[in-house]
């Protein structure tokens, strides 16, 4: 018997989310979604690189993105300067509040994104994104005042313990979430995959990720390819083989402006998964750039486009 492609793993569950989903309503914005709760799809990394074939997932944005988190880097400048402009909504949207209090300048969100290109200065205040991830991966703020290397410590810990059972990178901080935090410092941006464990099984360097809250159309074909690469990434600085990446999901939802796009995916047949390989040795996390990745054979089925929802997050009617 053929050995089903392990894409319908992704096909399945946008179909069960699209067709059983419970409707919810967002309560910042009023977008309704349609949701499920808890699921799980695993992927054999020594079959390819699982980036979806039934559309296109944009590479140069998972590649940049995760070099972004990678490097401990929260400042969109960086990826704006790379032509990745995946979160620029979000900064724009803290800006618009302060110019609406009259606090700065009106600008379009054009204009606000070459200012954040052309001025260092301006950049450094205002595309500023504090709590997220490459932050909390990198620098996580300890009371004393350290900075914690969540991510390096993982490496370091499974170099000196191949067995270990501790490897975990968790941005989920409660002292800067919604109404846990002190008032004025709560984080704007909703942490979603917001933990993630490496254990090495058969010798093979394997990942599981938690997300607790999952965009089935938009986001997730972008997080399992960028969590399939990290532990592509993280294995070759181990020396070792990518064994599997697991992705486990708490809120699974598809937003109501994406369900005829979900229906077009859905008619379609999965092509053969590209494959991933490094140009360029690296034995360290500072080693690692983002040009040493080479992308082969991949293959898709067409773009589908959908709108992307600012959603979730802080909420001054629930959180203040």
């Amino acid at each position: 018997m053929e050995k089903k492609h392990l894409e319908y793993q992704y096909l399945d569950l946008l179909r069960e989310t699209l067709e059983s989903g419970e409707e919810q309503i967002d309560k910042g914005t009023g977008v309704k979604t349609y949701s499920v709760f808890g699921r799980q799809i695993r992927f054999d990394l020594s079959e390819g690189l699982p980036m979806l074939t039934t559309k296109r997932v944009y590479w140069k944005g998972v590649l940049e993105e995760l070099y972004w988190f990678m490097s401990g880097q929260s400042n969109i400048k960086y990826l704006v300067d790379h032509d990745v402009h995946i979160w620029d909504d979000y900064p724009y949207r803290i800006y618009g509040e302060r110019a609406a209090r009259s606090e700065v300048p009106q600008l379009s969100k054009e204009e606000f994104i070459s200012k954040i290109k052309d001025d260092s200065d301006f950049a450094k205040i205002h595309g500023e994104l504090p709590h997220i991830y490459g932050e909390l991966w990198r620098r996580w703020p300890a009371h004393d005042g350290r900075a914690v290397d969540q991510l390096q410590w993982t490496i370091d810990e499974l170099k000196k313990d191949p067995d270990a059972h501790n490897t975990i990178v968790t941005s989920w901080n409660p002292e800067y979430l919604y109404s846990m935090a002190a008032p004025g410092k709560g984080a704007r941006f909703p942490i979603c995959h917001n933990m993630y464990q490496i254990n090495i099984k058969h010798g093979k360097v394997c990942l599981q990720l938690y997300q607790r809250s999952a965009d089935v159309f938009l986001g997730v074909p972008f997080n399992i390819a960028s969590y399939s690469l990290l532990t592509i990434i993280i294995a070759k600085i181990l020396g070792r083989e990518p064994g599997e990446f697991i992705h486990t999901f708490g809120d699974l939802h598809i937003y109501e402006n994406h369900k005829d796009q979900a229906r077009e995916q859905l008619a379609r047949e999965p092509r053969s998964f590209p494959t991933v390989s490094f140009a360029q040795n690296f034995d360290s996390l500072d080693s690692f750039k983002p040009e040493y990745v080479r992308l082969k054979d991949y293959n898709p089925e067409a773009t589908i486009k959908a709108e992307l929802t600012v959603a979730g997050g802080y909420n001054k009617d629930l959180h203040s």
